[in-house]
């Protein structure tokens, strides 16, 4: 997980960020082939604010400032964290009319996109022919173009692969000169709205354009974290002024990527490349609920996307295995790639921890990983091996900490 990007001393929040990260996700930080790392429009500010920077999908970023991972993650919880998510891709698809934009999707994702409505925002996902996920993704229908959200790892990828399927019907084009913020917690929508009244009004999953500390902002109500909060795709040139307007107000404080990890862990959601894969489908991801009825069989527009064959027959018979939440009896954290057993003695390997570490809110470690699906009951006792020493591990309903969306 991206907690383990630094070592940050013999202390409490040690038992968030493993020595060995660096070695074992070379791959995943820099990307394929690349050395030279970008910078953010932010990347001045997170030094000048005393940002740890380490390398993450090809950018230097802040894995934690001055306060530490475990006062920025209990600061989210309790007023609101600003985030910078500028490496993510920031992507608008246009044509001729929305219908036209939302059919044209729809051959990439199992979602319903031509009934989402104008200005709301969906999860996604890009399936590949085998049903796996290439990677999830959030869209929005903003009237005369659909704006898209992916993951910075994935982005290069991404885009060459809406643009083989979708042009020169559709233009796409990578947007690369704003910035993307996310100020997220319970106190997130009384800070925008002193800068932005309308902010207030919008929904979970609302998308808007909203004039912020005088700079035309596109703005989503949604986040990473399980709390109410905003994403924010502002100019570049004007990103700085933005963040240190939002960092001014007394209950906003900036957070770097480790507790943006383990608030995303508590909320069980997903991080792409550990919990979800090109070998992983959406029903073994228990992401089921992100298709619509209308693209399942029996709906009007069945099927249509890469995968759908495996995809609708395990939507009906079910997947041999699931992801689930787990939690570890003591203290210890079970990380990414700990082997699960289904006895404390005995037996082959049954499944693996995919995300894993110490919970701030929970008190506790918790941890995600795939087992067959006839052992993902909440309640089933599984061991997990740590040094050659199977400790017990409960299976447990998602999300660790109850999620306040505003609905």
């Amino acid at each position: 997980p991206i907690w383990g990007i630094a070592r940050i001393g013999r202390h409490r929040c040690e038992m968030l960020m493993p020595d060995d990260f660096l070695e074992n996700h070379i791959g995943l930080i820099f990307g394929s082939g690349m050395t030279e790392l970008l910078k953010t429009p932010l990347h001045a500010l997170h030094v000048e604010l005393g940002g740890k920077m380490v390398p993450f999908a090809g950018y230097e970023m802040p894995v934690q400032f001055p306060a530490g991972i475990m006062a920025e993650h209990q600061h989210t919880r309790a007023k609101a964290g600003l985030f910078d998510v500028s490496h993510m891709g920031q992507v608008v698809i246009d044509g001729d009319d929305w219908d036209a934009i939302a059919t044209a999707f729809e051959t990439l994702v199992p979602m319903d996109v031509l009934g989402l409505g104008e200005n709301r925002q969906r999860y996604g996902l890009f399936t590949n022919p085998d049903g796996g996920i290439m990677d999830d993704l959030m869209f929005a229908n903003r009237g005369d173009h659909l704006f898209v959200v992916v993951n910075a790892a994935c982005k290069d990828d991404d885009l060459a692969n809406m643009k083989a399927a979708l042009e020169p019907a559709l233009n796409v084009s990578a947007i690369t000169d704003r910035a993307l913020l996310a100020l997220q917690g319970p106190a997130a929508e009384a800070v925008l709205a002193s800068l932005a009244p309308e902010a207030a009004d919008m929904r979970f999953m609302d998308v808007a354009t909203l004039t912020i500390d005088g700079v035309e902002c596109w703005v989503s109500r949604s986040g990473y974290t399980g709390e109410d909060g905003y994403e924010i795709s502002v100019p570049a040139d004007s990103a700085e002024a933005l963040a240190r307007t939002l960092l001014a107000h007394d209950d906003v404080m900036p957070i770097g990527l480790g507790a943006r990890d383990s608030l995303r862990l508590e909320a069980g959601l997903c991080l792409y490349g550990h919990d979800i894969d090109d070998g992983t489908t959406p029903s073994e991801a228990a992401l089921t609920w992100a298709i619509q009825k209308v693209r399942r069989s029996g709906g009007a527009r069945k099927g249509g996307f890469p995968g759908a064959e495996p995809i609708l027959a395990q939507l009906t018979d079910g997947a041999p295995r699931k992801r689930v939440g787990l939690r570890p009896e003591g203290r210890a954290p079970m990380r990414e790639g700990v082997p699960l057993f289904a006895a404390a003695e005995g037996g082959s390997e049954i499944g693996r921890i995919t995300s894993g570490g110490f919970g701030p809110t929970v008190g506790g470690p918790v941890a995600m990983g795939y087992v067959p699906s006839d052992m993902a009951e909440p309640g089933t006792t599984l061991y997990g091996e740590l040094r050659g020493k199977r400790l017990p591990v409960s299976v447990t309903a998602l999300p660790f900490v109850e999620t306040r969306f505003k609905r």
